[in-house]
């Protein structure tokens, strides 16, 4: 009991200090996102307030914050989507209002005809709540200003405002997607060092570590997609990021490549973790992978590093060349020719990724 105590308050102190770096990650990832919050909430209720005349812009201030949201998804058809479809329960809750007043049954009535309106506008289930979420307050808090459709109103200027923030001060999506991309090639490229050992020691527990990373590249390959095509998005109607649009499309490319490369990778590591429980070595397999692995490498640094662009294509055309079992593995058996039909699409893949046309590509392969 006496020996456990230490370890436990060790086990805490890491706990903490891993919760505080996530809790300031998560600020600091979130800032751009604040600021153009903020930005937009303080001029939805400035127009409101000052130019219509609106005593207390409630309405304004929530739309702004609900459209924007603190999601990785910053896309405009998103926040269009989000400011028209709260606008329309606005109105709609007006409209209601209008013509069967305020009451305990009457918020009953509009809050199930807004939340089913919503449900159908979109298949968010929060969406659809914000939307309830304001049309409670149509029907419960008294109209300030003594005019009808005053909310609608102030719905309209947050929807507009927060499309405009959305362009005017964007959230440099494209660093989102920098760092999406970063983590996932540097988890593929531990997974593939991984399965090279695997080969190389006749080491299966690294082959099963391997095949581990490789399973946890999908989450990351989803939050870099999502980055990316928030990134596009924004680029395309924001005068400050359209010159990055060529840099975008670019890294569509390596994802297309980095994506199809997990997938055959993961094949691969479940055959070689199953070939090696013979504990025979493998290093004319393990070189090769480690080739392929190299060429994938660097494919992610080229989109840092520009001057690295053809490195990857030189690297790869020589290795698709060599990708024949009878000179690789000559006198191996079918399993171990296996994995080298397995690396054939593969690096034709990463070709791809690299720009080169598929049919070029695939016209490297020696025939077997």
């Amino acid at each position: 009991m006496t020996d456990s105590a230490p370890l436990r308050r060790l086990a805490r102190r890491v706990h903490v200090r891993v919760t505080v770096r996530s809790a300031v990650r998560r600020a600091t990832e979130s800032l751009p996102a604040v600021i153009q919050i903020v930005a937009a909430a303080v001029a939805s209720y400035s127009i409101s307030h000052f130019l219509l005349g609106h005593p207390t812009p409630f309405i304004a201030v929530a739309v702004t914050i609900t459209s924007l949201g603190l999601t990785r998804d910053a896309r405009p058809r998103r926040v269009f989507d989000n400011a028209l479809g709260v606008a329309i329960g606005i109105t709609l809750s007006e409209l209601m209002v209008l013509v069967v007043g305020k009451g305990v049954w009457q918020i009953a009535l509009v809050l199930f005809v807004v939340l089913l309106v919503s449900r159908a506008f979109s298949p968010n289930p929060a969406f659809a709540v914000a939307a309830a979420v304001q049309s409670g307050i149509v029907v419960i808090v008294p109209d300030p200003s003594g005019l009808a459709f005053t909310r609608s109103l102030d719905a309209i200027v947050a929807g507009v405002v927060a499309l405009l923030a959305t362009a005017l001060i964007p959230r440099n999506p494209n660093r989102d997607a920098s760092r999406g991309r970063r983590r996932l090639f540097a988890t593929v490229d531990e997974g593939v060092g991984n399965v090279v050992d695997c080969l190389r020691d006749a080491d299966e527990a690294a082959g099963e570590l391997g095949l581990n990373r490789l399973r946890r590249t999908q989450p990351l390959i989803d939050a870099w997609t999502t980055d990316l095509e928030s990134a596009i998005a924004v680029a395309k109607i924001s005068p400050f990021l359209r010159a990055r649009l060529p840099e975008l499309h670019r890294d569509v490319r390596f994802l297309a490549a980095a994506d199809l490369a997990a997938r055959h990778l993961r094949t691969v590591a479940r055959r070689a973790e199953f070939l090696v429980r013979d504990g025979v070595k493998r290093p004319a397999l393990a070189e090769i992978v480690a080739r392929l692995a190299t060429g994938l490498r660097l494919i992610g640094e080229e989109a840092d590093d520009p001057q690295l662009a053809g490195a990857a294509r030189s690297l790869l055309t020589d290795a698709a060349r060599q990708l024949d079992p009878a000179v690789i593995v000559p006198d191996a058996h079918l399993t171990d020719q296996a994995i080298v039909l397995m690396l054939r699409p593969l690096v034709v893949d990463l070709l791809v990724g690299t720009g080169m046309p598929i049919e070029e590509a695939r016209d490297l392969l020696p025939e077997v």
